[in-house]
């Protein structure tokens, strides 16, 4: 009797070279099958999430573009997709969580890339916002605190504390 492993719903998150999606996107999007297929996913969704500026510098890379995907698979192959990526050279970087708890719904949620080109701007291109906020609204800063209360407060503990002798100094 054969036993039929569960597949569990997995979210991917694949770091390529934006340079080499731009040129090549199909050829990277095959890459990310093929390493699936081979682990006998199957696959929900597959779509670009956006293009970053990364917080450091991979093989020599400064901008990446990531993918997401859904897919399903036994839960033990999961070490085998992350092994492939670790050997491939189209792929820097991958994060798979377990993604049992979300909808179809949340699954087709628009990513940020979707949203830049639903609004007519690609992320990076000259269009794009260029503030340090990345378009983004700022909270208001918070009111700068009374310094001279601060003080005053200060110089009133001083005060209570001169009189009195700290327990652990008390001479018995």
């Amino acid at each position: 009797m054969e036993t039929v492993a569960k597949k569990n719903l997995y979210e991917g998150m694949f770091l390529v070279d934006s340079a080499e999606a731009g040129t090549d996107w199909d050829g990277v999007v095959g890459t990310i099958r093929k390493m699936l297929e081979k682990a006998k996913a199957e696959i929900v969704s597959i779509r670009k999430w956006d293009d970053r500026r990364l917080a450091y510098d991979i093989r020599g890379v400064s901008r990446g573009t990531y993918i997401i995907c859904y897919f399903r698979v036994d839960g033990q192959k999961v070490q085998d997709i992350e092994k492939s990526v670790q050997l491939s050279e189209r792929i820097m970087r991958v994060l798979i969580l377990n993604a049992e708890h979300m909808t179809a719904e949340e699954i087709e949620k628009d990513t940020p890339a979707a949203r830049a080109e639903m609004e007519g701007t690609a992320t990076g291109s000259a269009e794009a916002p260029t503030d340090r906020t990345g378009g983004r609204e700022e909270a208001p800063l918070a009111e700068e605190p009374d310094m001279d209360a601060e003080v005053d407060l200060v110089e009133e503990n001083a005060d209570d504390s001169q009189g009195s002798q700290p327990e652990s100094e008390a001479v018995n």
